[in-house]
């Protein structure tokens, strides 16, 4: 009987929790959560689905995993950072580092709504706080102010804006335009924005309306008026 390496396949690399979560990545960057199945995964590491299980528990187990492998990789980007954060130079610090994990978000748009269902907490993700918070008492936060600072900033404090709502949700092309003029009559002010605003740049997108620019004005005013506080503080 031959084996792979007489196949020319190379040998088989052997299972594990990192060569399983790292597969499954994969196959959320390619086709988007919902594709994530453990048949799917199964497939794509080359075993039977049963085999998973010594790794990851259940599917939930996975996404958990798979939060896991995002936020170390937010750390290892932010980690390649080294600039000043004494004092008034914590703000620009702390800009470049929520950019830098924003850049893994969007090699990953998945991540942020799995990054906002899970419930139980992330180290790496605690750590990448754990460094935020290490910059803002360089700047000279207190613990309470850096708290407040931290609910202020929300997801934006890991790369990502939480959207109120998006206005294509569940409609179709054919009823789009009945829809709109059926908005405009009930919601001028609403559906007289929407007309207007539009994104030149949709791969800088996490969401309906996260793109770059509307990322870092809202970023910029949450960190000039904690910079303020911290200054009369």
């Amino acid at each position: 009987m031959s084996t792979q390496t007489e196949r020319g396949m190379g040998p088989r690399v052997p299972l594990s929790r990192e060569r399983v979560l790292r597969a499954a990545v994969k196959i959320a960057d390619e086709g988007g959560i919902d594709s994530l199945t453990m048949r799917r995964l199964a497939e794509e590491v080359g075993a039977e689905a049963m085999s998973l299980y010594y790794h990851v528990a259940r599917k939930e187990d996975v996404l958990d995993g798979i939060v896991d492998v995002v936020a170390q990789e937010i750390n290892e980007a932010v980690a390649k950072i080294d600039t000043p954060s004494a004092g008034p130079a914590w703000k620009q610090a702390m800009r470049q580092r929520i950019l830098a994990a924003r850049q893994v978000f969007l090699r990953h748009r998945w991540a942020p709504a799995l990054f906002e269902t899970r419930s139980s907490m992330s180290l790496p993700v605690l750590q990448y706080f754990d460094a935020l918070l290490g910059l803002m008492r360089d700047g000279g936060f207190s613990y309470d102010l850096a708290h407040h600072a931290l609910h202020a900033l929300g997801s934006r404090a890991l790369g990502f804006s939480q959207e109120p709502f998006d206005p294509s949700d569940g409609a179709d092309s054919q009823q789009d335009a009945a829809a709109m003029e059926q908005m405009a009559q009930m919601l001028p002010h609403l559906s007289g924005m929407l007309a207007e605003v539009a994104h030149d740049d949709p791969d800088s997108t996490l969401g309906w309306c996260d793109d770059q620019f509307e990322f870092e004005f809202g970023l910029d005013l949450v960190l000039d008026g904690l910079d303020r506080k911290r200054q009369s503080s």
